[in-house]
Order: structure tokens, then sequence, then C-alpha cells
């Protein structure tokens, strides 16, 4: 089983590191700086199943790190939830196949709503519906899953979650997001602990 397991490992690791690096990024990073930052939108974020989960901690990530983020889920915003939206929000989506139903419809809604609104997606597939439909496609290298039957979300999900740091990470530089800010947000815990520790060592003190 060790052998298995370190398989495992290097099979994933190998995904990470093929993820396509491409100018799309600092294209995404600038959108959600402007929309969020310049223009006082919110990030939205969305996914099916576990790549909603994926989305709704890439929410919470870049909520923590000083960018406005929300995870608005696709049934639901069917539902009236679609109501969250306002002008120069932004929509971060994810999807695998880059051909769920639920994800391509909320596009549609969400065009209707806010007929300007822009897309930053994650996707296997550069010519699937969604990433036809986005201002900015992020691919994943469409990694083989580690699950035995091939079709569990693992290595796929694994890899969208580090296409969300990535994103995270560099908007937090854009924005030069420190330590007391991070302190300001953070209160409960051993992060909101450390935080603050850090927070008051690096301020001024008055002589």
């Amino acid at each position: 089983m060790i052998e298995d397991l370190r398989s495992i490992i290097r099979r994933e690791t190998d995904a990470i590191l093929n993820i396509p690096l491409t100018d799309a990024y600092e294209t995404a990073v600038n959108i959600i700086v402007e929309q969020v930052h310049h223009r006082k939108g919110k990030l939205v974020t969305s996914g099916m199943g576990k790549a909603g989960q994926i989305a709704s901690n890439i929410a919470t990530t870049f909520s923590s790190t000083g960018t406005s983020a929300c995870f608005l889920h696709p049934s639901e915003a069917q539902h009236g939830d679609l109501g969250i939206l306002r002008e120069n929000d932004l929509m971060l989506l994810i999807s695998n196949s880059g051909k769920t139903r639920e994800i391509i419809e909320l596009i549609d809604l969400a065009r209707v709503l806010i007929p300007d609104i822009r897309f930053i997606v994650i996707t296997s597939d550069p010519d699937s519906p969604l990433a036809k439909g986005s201002d900015v496609c992020l691919l994943t290298g469409n990694p083989k899953e580690v699950c035995a039957l091939g079709l569990t979300p693992t290595t796929s999900t694994t890899v969208m979650t580090v296409i969300g740091d990535l994103l995270v990470v560099e908007t937090m530089k854009k924005i030069d997001f420190n330590i007391s800010d991070y302190a300001k947000r953070h209160h409960g815990g051993y992060l909101g602990t450390i935080s603050r520790q850090q927070s008051q060592n690096t301020e001024p003190k008055n002589h």
C-alpha cells in the first residue's frame, strides 16, 4: 500500500506541475483588482458538486485576504439567489468538463441581469461552452483522476484548488495586502492570535 500511496502523490504532484501557466493569470488578477478594488464590486464564485466545494473555498480564502467574495450555488441561483449579483461584480465559474448544465445556464441568467458582467472560468476543455463564454479561461491541463475508477473528482479538484491559490496569492500581492490587513479580518483561533501579534510587532513605535 505504501507504494500505491507514493504513486498517488506523484501523480497528483505531476498534475500540479503541469498546470498550463499563461498570461491569462495576469489578465484574471487584473480583472479581479479592477472590478473589486477599483469599481467596488465583488467576486462571485460558483460550481456544482465537488467543483462547487472548491469554488466555495476559493471565495472564503479571497474574503479573508482582502478581496470581497462569496459563493453562489448555481441551482439556488435559479430560485432567487441570483439577486446577489450587482453592477461591477464578476464571476469565477468552475467546471472540469466545461459543460455542466447549471453553470452554462448561470452564465445566461447572469447576463440577463447584468449584461456586461465578466467571467473567469476554470476548466479542462478550452473548446467547451464554458470556456467559449468566458472573458478569461484558466485551464487545468485535464489531468487523469487518481480514483481507481478514473471518475471521482480527485486530481482535478486538487488542481482547481491550486489554481484558486494562484489567483488569491497574486491578488494579495497586487493590492499590497499585509499582516495588519489580515489581522483585521481574522480575529479568532490560532491564525487570529498570530496575525495580531505579528501586526503589533510591525506597527511603528512612538518614541
